[in-house]
């Protein structure tokens, strides 16, 4: 990243977090040469409900059990927290030049610019930089997901990886908030 992006994000959050403190009781002055824009930003959807995160089922359901099943069940949950599972994803990137690593990064930049409502993982496993896309829980969804980005990433190929448990609502898979960023005129 440019430094002068790095200083435009920085002025964006202080004018930000400033305007947000001051809860609109003071206008807001914006530096010379620079001016406000409304930029869409493109967040993973939860992969499960919000509003039950860190909530016991079974108080929020009239259930009569023992102490040894509830503490069997809770025991359960925390060795289980992060898990993944078997299943299917897309690699769009697969390589050991010298290159590799920059290479790696533009590619899901890339990837993640035109689709974003797949996730998309990068790793290294010595010696090559891998990016793999998708958790498709069957070798048919993999293949579905390959037709849809094989225009853009001919090279793609499905791999048998373990992967993150789905999003719960899989037509809703990300969700599309508005941002206020401070940026330079562009002259």
């Amino acid at each position: 990243m440019k430094n002068s992006h790095i200083v435009t994000l920085i002025l964006s959050l202080v004018f930000i977090s400033m305007a947000s403190s001051e809860a609109g009781a003071q206008e807001i002055t914006v530096p010379e040469g620079y001016e406000y824009v409304d930029t869409l930003v493109y967040r993973p959807a939860a992969a499960a409900d919000s509003t039950l995160v860190g909530k016991n089922v079974f108080t929020l359901v009239d259930v009569s059990q023992s102490d040894v099943i509830a503490d069997s069940m809770n025991a359960h949950i925390a060795a289980n927290g992060t898990r993944t599972m078997a299943g299917y994803r897309v690699r769009i990137f697969f390589d050991n030049r010298q290159t590799a690593r920059v290479e790696s990064e533009q590619t899901i930049k890339k990837f993640v610019n035109m689709y974003h409502d797949i996730p998309a993982y990068r790793t290294y496993t010595n010696p090559y930089f891998k990016v793999t896309v998708g958790d498709c829980r069957t070798k048919s969804e993999a293949m579905a997901l390959l037709t849809r980005i094989k225009g853009a990433f001919p090279s793609a190929f499905v791999v048998k990886e373990n992967i993150e448990y789905p999003v719960v609502d899989k037509d809703n898979a990300y969700v599309v908030d508005t941002l206020c960023v401070l940026r330079p005129k562009v002259q």
